[in-house]
């Protein structure tokens, strides 16, 4: 059995660290997945490639008024008019973000995805877990330059990859994978940047656009990914997905087996949309006829997940995420009806909760040493990157673990974080 000290891992540990003024819970190991569990994760870019693909022409359509039309009113809302007409323009369609990476949370039942990150962290922080673990002697998932390569792979000639100020914790991680890549790959302060002819990687989410002088220009050049269309930034399409009136042209723009995987992945949701529903009518499964009913539930049936859809520095980590359980009525109950009243301007979608369960993992005391054992609650968060041609690789997985009184999983000082094996 391969062996690491917590001096080993801090020692090889760039001066810089990966994340600005953030630390985590190291462990003598990669987070252990089983057989069946790197089979499903290995097949999964395709379909959430494909879900992706399906997204963006529904989208395309509905605002062509070809598809009911609502969908991309709906998905517009709060969005200035140039972006609006920017996803929707000629050069942009079938453009689609090139690197995937959905929140997985482990369950007793198999992997829930709690969102599809549009701007995903944690690139670069993940390519030196995989090194470092691999060096040590352990085989992990995706490889040892399994993160390295796969980025590298969306760029022939290089690119240069733009932080925002919002985003500035992540540059050390930016910074550590660019320097491994080589000269092809330089880090800019996107606020900063002067327009090249060089392809870009866009680290900054799309609502902080008004910081970033030469937007316009970097979506006039084409050659950025993620693509500047926030439509991909909503957590709406989640709930979308469940629409009972969207259902057959699901069925028709996916694979059944794709279907099938999305149904077991994707917990049960709704936007949280304030249009009246018929007195005979009901939300499915809340089975109530208005959200202000829902704003009532008992704690009981609270079981619920009530998070920002995009487009705002609350949609970002767990900031605009409760949980309708674990809050007093009167919050939940403020928290309801703030969404509905919000829901043009910055809409909400709800999820069925789903329980995560317990895990152990070893970690390393931080102030002895001392190997220990947490019992915690995982979250995983696989890698792909996508060619030019729609195929989807793996680069790697990264596991959060942290203790089981958190029920909002993200990189924290109590969580563990290891790649996976």
């Amino acid at each position: 059995m391969p062996t690491l000290t917590l001096a080993d891992l801090k020692e090889s540990v760039p001066k810089t660290g990966f994340f600005a003024d953030r630390e985590w819970i190291w462990s003598p190991e990669p987070f252990q997945l089983s057989k069946n569990q790197k089979k499903i994760l290995s097949r999964l870019g395709r379909p959430l490639h494909r879900f992706q693909c399906a997204s963006d022409e529904l989208y395309r359509l509905s605002s062509e008024g070809r598809r009911p039309e609502w969908i991309a009113k709906l998905l517009d809302a709060g969005k200035p008019d140039w972006m609006i007409a920017h996803q929707r323009s000629s050069e942009q369609r079938n453009v689609i973000p090139r690197v995937i990476r959905p929140d997985l949370l482990l369950t007793e039942n198999g992997f829930i995805a709690s969102e599809l990150d549009g701007v995903p962290g944690g690139i670069g922080t993940l390519a030196w877990l995989s090194q470092t673990y691999e060096e040590a002697g352990f085989e992990v998932f995706g490889g040892a330059k399994g993160m390295l390569d796969g980025f590298a792979s969306l760029f022939e000639d290089g690119a240069e990859i733009l932080v925002s100020e919002e985003s500035n914790d992540y540059r050390p991680e930016m910074d550590w994978l660019a320097a491994e890549l080589g000269e092809k790959f330089t880090v800019h302060q996107a606020e900063k940047w002067k327009a090249s002819k060089r392809e870009c990687y866009r680290f900054f989410e799309l609502f902080d656009w008004k910081s970033i002088p030469a937007i316009r220009e970097l979506a006039r050049s084409g050659k950025i990914t993620p693509p500047l269309k926030p439509h991909f930034e909503e957590k709406l399409w989640l709930a979308l997905f469940w629409a009972p009136s969207l259902r057959k042209i699901w069925e028709k723009e996916l694979r059944g087996s794709h279907l099938q995987i999305l149904k077991k992945l994707i917990p049960y949701g709704w936007p949280v949309d304030p249009s009246e529903i018929p007195p005979h009518a009901a939300i499915p499964r809340l089975e109530v006829s208005s959200w202000d009913e829902v704003g009532e539930f008992s704690q009981k049936d609270r079981r619920l997940v009530l998070k920002v859809s995009g487009f705002s520095n609350l949609a970002w980590g767990s900031r605009g995420v409760m949980i309708g359980h674990d809050e007093p009525l009167e919050r939940w109950r403020t928290a309801v009806n703030d969404a509905q009243s919000q829901f043009m301007i910055q809409p909400r979608v709800m999820q069925e909760f789903k329980e995560t369960k317990l895990v152990e993992h070893p970690y390393f005391e931080p102030k002895t040493g001392e190997i220990r054992m947490m019992e915690g609650r995982v979250r995983l968060c696989p890698y792909y990157f996508v060619s030019q041609e729609g195929q989807s690789s793996l680069g790697g997985c990264l596991a959060t673990i942290v203790p089981p009184d958190k029920k909002k999983i993200h990189g924290m000082r109590d969580g563990i974080l290891v790649p996976c094996m």
